[in-house]
């Protein structure tokens, strides 16, 4: 497969109508990540994606691209909104998995000599681990609520603040949400799992605000060196990925009911407009609004934990919310193509918006400096914060990576990384962990991911996002 260099930090399959191609491939990456794609099934997933109908301008890879359901995970393909499809594999299974960043009003000083007390409450108070569950009391008419009201539903229980809601992507809730789409597996799978992390690449970390890169940038988003923030990344649990896998099989009889031939039966898709796609963005949008509500409820646990620590209301240590953004989800959106005014679904898997200054889905406080992007990288490295430019508009649908992606499958991190070798390296940089699993360990080590210093100088290369702070670690709780 020939790539071609475009610039620097952009690199270019050609379409080839021979193949099916409808358009180009487009990979933001330095040249040593870009090797690492051509290892695996990354491109030539990407490739497979072009023959999809009515994909629009360029089909996109970003830096932390890597092989995944049908769909490379980092990729970002956008298709009319009017005469175009719907993809459950190319939104993901684990629909709006998402980061949220939270900074408080401490610095390293004041939370180093209570850290190892502090993860050991967060890890009591944040259940974690494969089938994690928590009994909130939420009856099935309340999940209903949520699947349609999403984080403004638990705030008003008491779950938050209400200024939290304008530093949610979507102010927390996705319009459109149909629960009764959502199959009884699924709510059932999801009822007891609200305000859990869950396992694989989730996490919840303590970090402190290592390196200010932006002092404008970060002055607006409220961060300063040595600072102390806590970032959460999980999404919609078992209720999401019942969502995904139940469209899945109905889309798998629509493409035998039409003839639709596939490249690869994992995009199997809907047209626009049809019971079937319309069908799966209603419970789609109900899982987006789930895990906008997950992250909710752990973040109201979060606040308690510090409470319990350090004897100060959350409000006391300034606990508020820097931002929250989705993976894996498709959207409603306007973009430019071409110099023609188009609405398109954009799916983004494995990829978040990143809309730069000025657009009014971004809230007000952050508008003129561009939507916070929220990169974390591999346990026990660094994680970033950036900021959306004008340029990802034209380039990327507003699009940036969501993590630093994956070098070697779970099973082969297991397998050729021992739990002792992370868990030492975890101690000589003195991070404090608590896991449910130390024989799972390793699954998210270090050597198991790219480099995110690599994949974030890929997207700042390429003028997708501008970097505002770089975050490291000081404990992390993990299923």
């Amino acid at each position: 497969m020939e790539v071609d260099k475009i610039s620097d930090f952009v690199w270019e399959i050609k379409r080839d109508e021979s193949i099916g191609m409808h358009v180009p491939v487009h990979i933001y990456s330095n040249p040593a990540l870009a090797k690492f794609m051509q290892k695996d099934r990354t491109l030539s997933q990407a490739v497979n994606a072009t023959t999809l109908p009515s994909i629009v301008k360029h089909m996109l890879v970003m830096p932390d691209g890597h092989e995944g359901y049908g769909f490379p995970v980092g990729g970002v393909a956008a298709f009319d909104a009017d005469n175009g499809i719907i993809s459950p594999g190319v939104v993901g299974f684990d629909i709006n998995c998402g980061i949220r960043l939270i900074k408080t009003n401490l610095y390293e000083k004041d939370v180093r000599p209570k850290l190892s007390q502090l993860i050991d409450t967060l890890f009591r108070e944040v259940p974690s681990g494969v089938g994690s569950k928590i009994m909130l009391g939420f009856s099935k008419e309340e999940l209903e609520n949520i699947s349609t009201g999403g984080a403004p539903y638990v705030i008003e229980k008491g779950y938050g603040f209400k200024e939290d809601i304008e530093r949610i992507e979507e102010n927390g809730c996705m319009e459109g949400a149909e629960p009764d789409k959502v199959s009884q597996l699924a709510k059932k799978r999801g009822l007891n799992q609200l305000g859990t992390l869950g396992a694989g690449n989730h996490f919840l970390e303590v970090q402190k605000v290592g390196k200010v890169v932006d002092q404008r940038l970060a002055k607006a988003f409220g961060l300063e060196q040595d600072q102390v923030v806590i970032m959460v990344h999980s999404g919609s649990r078992g209720y999401g990925h019942q969502v995904c896998s139940d469209f899945l099989e109905k889309l798998s009889e629509y493409q035998r009911s039409h003839n639709i031939k596939l490249v690869d039966p994992e995009l199997s898709y809907a047209s626009v407009g049809t019971n079937e796609a319309d069908g799966y963005l209603g419970a789609m949008r109900a899982a987006v609004n789930f895990a906008f509500t997950n992250r909710q409820i752990m973040t109201n646990s979060i606040r308690h934990s510090f409470e319990q620590v350090f004897g100060k209301s959350a409000d006391a240590l300034g606990m508020e919310i820097v931002y929250d953004l989705a993976h894996n989800i498709a959207k409603l959106e306007e973009h430019d193509v071409d110099g023609k005014r188009m609405r398109l679904f954009v799916h983004r898997k494995g990829a978040t918006r990143a809309f730069g200054p000025g657009r009014p889905e971004i809230p007000k406080i952050y508008r003129s400096y561009g939507q916070p992007v929220l990169i974390p990288g591999s346990m026990g490295t660094a994680s970033y914060v950036l900021a959306g430019r004008v340029e990802a508009m034209a380039e990327t649908f507003g699009s940036s990576c969501h993590g630093s992606g994956r070098l070697m499958s779970r099973h082969q991190a297991i397998r050729e990384i021992s739990s002792a070798r992370t868990l030492d390296d975890m101690e000589s940089k003195g991070i404090q962990i608590r896991v449910r699993n130390r024989q799972l360990v390793s699954e998210e080590a270090e050597w198991a991911y790219k480099n995110v210093d690599d994949v974030v100088d890929s997207v700042s290369g390429a003028l997708i996002s501008n970097i505002v702070a770089r975050l490291v670690p000081l404990g992390v709780a993990k299923g």
